[in-house]
């Protein structure tokens, strides 16, 4: 799959991306909850998901399915009954996942809550107690500062209760049960950068793929971070064998250059075919090795799974000021860098697709071409002659396509446009046929 075989512009993919992302924006999202039931519903209006839900309590390798954490309404009110603090404002005021709270405090007593990022006093942080009962606020540090000593009234209109886990899930049949995997978090709530560009690129990558004929299957995943994959892969460890190549997508949506970190192995068939993708964008750059930390990748690579999952990303998290801030809006990400990112995710894709290995057919000296009508001496073909001959002389069993284009230094498309000339021709014949 490439943007041309999908038949769509640049513009026109920039255009969805955004619109998505802007429309998803406002809703508070976190692990669990009625906010990623939302993301999910629209989602569901690009690509028909399949939504799962986990109960709360449910063993899942070492972890347990936590309590449901939903949000009406918080507040902090100064003694004049102003509000100082409003969730209604920005869903990153109250720490994701606080208990209810409605009392009475002193701003001695309130300190100990309160969350700001000095070194950016404009910016409001992101800050979570997922798996530690407790209730906070965020706010900006110039709202801290302007904090006086009197009686606060802070209320939180929350419930962490039984509940469930929700997820959603697309698979695409392709010709091939084997698999790739992709990717994403719906946990946080209003970041563009770190979850909303991931998502966005994940559902129309479903959504165009599933109008393309393939050679895998595709599994689309829409997760919460870190316990949605390991849900998941509990739930499904017998479908785990069937993935074969996957990418994590995150923080896609920045001006930053394009990184891919490697799967835990290093050097499987996605990390080369990331790595060709990347160094022949015109684009700046950089791969990475594994690490044990990050997104989820971490937890398709643990060593009982062990599988050729790499992320995508173009900052990665931390590198850039606005993660996790009230920075991570709808003017840090952008149109363009969205449709950038969606492209490389199709040229991987495309590549990972096409990647065969043939058998040349007639490997004792070169075959007469000309009789067959694929030798032409003209100026303008020998670009694609030379594709020819480089795949006769490689194809012996051992070298992909994506190996004999690096080796001749020609496009994948060039070489794969001259591997089917061959194939048409009986000079090759498929390994996997």
């Amino acid at each position: 799959m490439n943007i041309s075989s999908i038949k769509i512009s640049p513009e026109q993919i920039a255009q969805e991306l955004y619109q998505l992302v802007n429309r998803l924006y406002p809703i508070c999202r976190s692990i669990t909850g009625d906010g990623v039931r939302n993301t999910l519903k629209i989602i569901s209006e690009h690509v028909p998901l399949s939504v799962y839900e986990v109960p709360t309590g449910t063993q899942v390798f070492d972890w347990i399915v936590p309590k449901e954490w939903n949000i009406k309404d918080a507040y902090i009110k100064n003694s004049q009954g102003k509000k100082i603090v409003d969730f209604a404002n920005s869903n990153l005021h109250v720490v994701n996942y606080s208990l209810p709270v409605h009392k009475k405090i002193s701003l001695t007593e309130l300190k100990a809550y309160l969350f700001t990022l000095p070194e950016y006093p404009d910016w409001i942080p992101y800050r979570t107690s997922y798996y530690q009962e407790t209730w906070g606020f965020c706010l900006s540090h110039n709202q801290y500062l302007e904090l006086n000593e009197e009686e606060y009234e802070v209320y939180i209109d929350s419930s962490l209760e039984s509940g469930h886990l929700s997820y959603g899930e697309y698979y695409i049949p392709g010709d091939s049960t084997d698999e790739i995997l992709i990717s994403c978090h719906v946990c946080h709530p209003s970041l563009c950068n770190d979850n909303l560009s991931g998502v966005a690129i994940a559902t129309f990558l479903a959504k165009y793929l599933s109008q393309t004929k393939s050679k895998y299957s595709y599994r689309f995943l829409w997760i919460p971070g870190t316990i949605g994959s390991i849900t998941w892969l509990a739930i499904n460890e017998a479908k785990v064998k069937n993935i074969k190549h996957g990418l994590v997508l995150t923080c896609l949506g920045d001006a930053g250059n394009f990184t891919y970190k490697k799967s835990r192995r290093g050097d499987t068939e996605i990390d080369k075919i990331a790595a060709y993708v990347l160094e022949n964008s015109k684009q700046g750059y950089e791969i990475i090795d594994f690490f044990p930390y990050g997104y989820d990748e971490r937890q398709y690579c643990s060593p009982g799974f062990n599988l050729a999952v790499g992320c995508l990303m173009r900052s990665p998290h931390g590198s850039f000021p606005e993660y996790h801030t009230s920075a991570d809006d709808l003017n840090f990400v952008q149109p363009q860098y969205l449709a950038e990112s969606f492209l490389q995710c199709s040229s991987i894709l495309h590549i990972l697709n096409n990647n065969e290995i043939y058998y040349n057919q007639n490997p004792k000296c070169e075959p007469q071409l000309g009789k067959r009508g694929l030798y032409n001496g003209h100026q303008d073909s020998k670009v694609n002659q030379m594709a020819i001959l480089w795949i006769l002389n490689l194809s012996d069993g051992h070298h992909t396509l994506l190996d004999i284009a690096e080796r001749s230094g020609m496009s994948f498309d060039m070489i794969k446009n001259a591997a089917d000339r061959l194939l048409a021709n009986d000079l090759l014949t498929s390994l996997n046929r």
